[in-house]
């Protein structure tokens, strides 16, 4: 971790140096964004769910059917060999075979959109419970298709994270209770991996290798910061903000640093760019006629909350005014791409489409023209999840629902796990739409991973952390886990050549 202090060395206030200097210019940005999970404006949500399992496990099957034959082709154990069965009420009791499914978790004190129909109950947004799993052996794991459903037990399942939509291949015998006693299980592993500049043609100076020696000029960066939290109040880190933009201006740093910094060719933002809103308190005029005095007749002139429909008076344009401010400083020198996030204003269910550029009166100047096929502005509002290519390197990004509600189902803190658990499922979003609100799709599948992203970020997570993982063909992908900067006022820097990871906090 390098901190600003280290960084200045003699603080901020220094004697200008007396070295001629020529001045300094960003690096270009190689960017080429994809539309994977755009949808269209007039999409409509009369159909069924269901569609989007039965896309799923379409998709993913014939990989993982391809690895569960490559390991289990020929197991015999006490005497008889496995056999595959095409569906879950093939199974047979006594028979050792395996068979391919999508998992489903059985959890209490996971919510029910069922349960709340038939209690007459509706809800306006998603419910926000911290965990779904729970210590008393109540929680279950099926396995199903379209066929049926079936049970699985074993102590093999401790050995993976198992959440709902995750489709997998379990082999071992059903027992006495009707259950499916698992002994191994496999997923469908890491996607084939694109080469780099796959999408785009490098420039002619730049070493295109994934590894070796790199270009004699500098590499560039990419700096990635989330949950930047403007509120509508006073912001208890306004410091660090005001640091932070500094810090990426090159402002607040002596000129061997700037010219570091000068290297940074994009910023993302991801996530939670606006924090969440307080809650309203509910106003109650008292029964009684109140007397003329200045207290009450502004209590009764303060708007009651409606309680259904879009309530004008509770807007606070403030946050959003504070993010484009913030914004339109920087646009003039560093390109952004803006992700949205849980508390931003987007469509609440996955995948968030775009914030609208009408949002940033000061920074739209920037952005493509709407209705256009140019290529994307310095103003580059995208969906969550996102995926693109950025020097090359083929880009998969969210703002961290996918991963928060993932955490919900096991009994772990691993999150780092569970990113690579993603990426070996195939599916960026296994849990929608049972937990992670979601469109239903009937045609496509987008969250499912056609190709393997050579970095994967997640946004607005309680602490940095990366690793990278290694597939059977020789993929390689570095996850990294965006800490929220109205946490633990930390962004992160990725090499653009090397991948490698630098963690900056910004102190006061």
């Amino acid at each position: 971790m390098v901190t600003l202090d280290e960084l200045t060395g003699l603080g901020l206030l220094q004697k200008p140096s007396e070295d001629a200097r020529e001045p300094l210019e960003r690096r270009e940005s190689n960017y080429h964004p994809l539309n994977t999970f755009a949808l269209p404006k007039d999409r409509p949500y009369k159909q069924q769910f269901a569609d989007i399992y039965f896309l799923r496990l379409t998709k993913i099957k014939p990989a993982v059917e391809e690895h569960s034959i490559a390991a289990w082709e020929g197991t015999v154990l006490g005497g008889e060999r496995a056999k595959k069965v095409e569906r879950v009420l093939d199974v047979r009791q006594g028979e050792l075979c395996w068979v391919v499914g999508t998992v489903y978790m059985d959890m209490p004190l996971k919510p029910s959109i069922l349960e709340d129909v038939s209690r007459d109950r509706w809800i306006s947004a998603p419910m926000n419970i911290d965990k779904y799993y729970s210590n008393d052996g109540s929680d279950s794991v099926m396995l199903e298709d379209d066929s049926g459903r079936i049970r699985l037990v074993g102590d093999s399942l401790k050995d993976y994270f198992l959440v709902t939509g995750c489709i997998v291949a379990v082999m071992g015998t059903e027992n006495a209770n009707g259950e499916f006693d698992v002994i191994d299980l496999k997923f469908a592993d890491l996607p084939p991996q694109p080469d780099r500049w796959s999408l785009s043609s490098p420039p002619k100076h730049q070493d295109v290798k994934m590894t070796g020696d790199p270009s004699s000029s500098p590499s560039k960066k990419i700096a990635i910061v989330s949950g930047l939290e403007f509120s509508g109040s006073s912001t208890a880190y306004t410091t660090e903000l005001n640091l932070l933009l500094e810090y990426l201006l090159g402002e607040t740093l002596g000129p061997n640093e700037q010219s570091e910094l000068s290297q940074i060719s994009r910023l993302i933002l991801a996530g939670n760019s606006i924090a969440e809103p307080k809650e309203h308190l509910a106003n109650t005029l008292p029964t009684t006629k109140p007397t003329d005095t200045k207290e009450n007749v502004l209590l009764a002139k303060k708007p009651f909350a409606k309680k259904y429909g879009y309530d004008a008076s509770s807007y606070n344009p403030i946050p959003s005014q504070l993010l484009d401010t913030f914004m339109s400083e920087l646009l003039p020198t560093i390109p952004i791409t803006l992700l949205p996030g849980t508390f931003d204003p987007a469509n609440a269910s996955y995948p968030q489409q775009p914030i609208h550029a009408a949002m940033f009166p000061k920074s739209r100047t920037y952005a493509a023209i709407p209705g256009t096929d140019e290529k994307p502005g310095w103003l580059d509002t995208v969906t969550n999840p996102w995926e693109g290519e950025i020097e090359g390197w083929r880009v998969l990004g969210t703002g961290g629902q996918n991963l928060d509600d993932i955490c919900k189902y096991v009994d772990s803190s691993d999150r780092l796990g569970m990113m690579e658990a993603m990426c070996r499922w195939r599916c960026s979003a296994p849990t929608a739409p049972d937990t992670l609100w979601s469109y239903p799709f009937q045609e496509d599948e987008p969250f499912v991973m056609k190709e393997c992203p050579h970095l994967y970020f997640v946004g607005s997570q309680p602490e940095f952390g990366t690793k990278i993982i290694e597939g059977a063909e020789g993929q390689m992908v570095r996850l990294v886990l965006v800490p929220s900067f109205s946490a633990t006022k930390e962004i992160v820097l990725i090499d653009t050549e090397t991948l490698d990871v630098t963690k900056i906090k910004i102190t006061a």
